[in-house]
């Protein structure tokens, strides 16, 4: 490959509602885009913060830059050609593998997430105790009665049921306490607003007009702060019903991190939604 370049500087993106910056520069024949987050302003007391350019390429081939929040152009450019040739590299190993994530199968050995946590699922076959789903020594474990009379696929089924109705337990107690915190910080809602758990292959949550929330409880695979950012997005939808310039700014006020957040959700996404 021939010698990398800068193609272009970083810009605003003047159409993006959410006011990202993005660059570009060229590494061989290829124009490889990125995404700048900058850090929030430290508090006085917190100066001293990391100076350094963090560069990760996530497995959709997306390339972001987590930056200081006076971090130059210069600066961060100088960083990505630094590393433009382990960039190039990440996204064609990640352009090689497949396009989607194997669907589960629900038997033992197999991943599971909780709160940002993997645990490896274990199906135990017991014909003295009750179904029953529960965290046990790094496992998910699940435990089956009269399995001897399902079927492989019928077995596999039984399980899934069971390992989602445990996630729909664990995500209601777990979205009642942290909105419950989180509200004081959403100094626009009135009362407690009402929400109900439901899965969805796309989104983490929805704002009704009337300010109701949906939430999906494959939320509670991700780390807590994913679930904050998801609650306090949809709280910010109850003031701003789309995503306006002002949106973003409320939810800025709330959860200055919340870009950084949201890449780590976005970055696991396709696993938490598998199932």
């Amino acid at each position: 490959m021939s010698k990398q370049s800068v193609a272009a500087a970083i810009t605003q993106n003047e159409e993006s509602t959410s006011n990202n910056e993005q660059g570009a520069f060229v590494y061989g024949h290829h124009t490889i885009l990125y995404d700048v987050i900058r850090k929030h302003k430290p508090d006085d007391a917190l100066k001293k913060t990391a100076r350094k350019v963090v560069i990760k390429v996530h497995p959709d081939q997306r390339v972001v830059a987590t930056v200081p929040f006076d971090a130059t152009e210069d600066a961060i450019q100088a960083a990505m050609l630094k590393r433009a040739r382990w960039v190039w590299q990440s996204i064609e190993d990640f352009s090689k593998q497949k396009d989607t994530v194997l669907p589960r199968r629900y038997v033992s050995g197999e991943t599971q997430f909780y709160l940002g946590k993997r645990y490896v699922l274990k199906v135990v076959i017991d014909a003295e105790q009750v179904s029953n789903v529960k965290l046990s020594r790094g496992k998910l474990q699940v435990t089956l009665m009269h399995a001897s009379e399902l079927n492989n696929n019928q077995q596999q089924t039984k399980v899934k049921y069971l390992v989602g109705q445990w996630y729909q337990t664990k995500a209601k107690a777990i979205f009642h306490e942290r909105l419950a915190e989180l509200l004081p910080q959403a100094t626009w809602v009135t009362g407690i607003p009402s929400f109900r758990v439901m899965a969805m292959k796309k989104q983490w949550g929805s704002c009704s007009v009337k300010g109701n929330l949906m939430l999906n409880p494959h939320l509670v695979k991700a780390p807590m702060e994913c679930v904050d950012y998801v609650i306090l997005h949809e709280l910010c939808h109850i003031a701003e019903h789309n995503h306006s310039d002002k949106f973003w700014r409320l939810l800025t006020q709330v959860m200055p991190n919340w870009k950084e957040v949201k890449a780590k959700l976005d970055d696991m996404a396709e696993m938490y939604l598998n199932g």
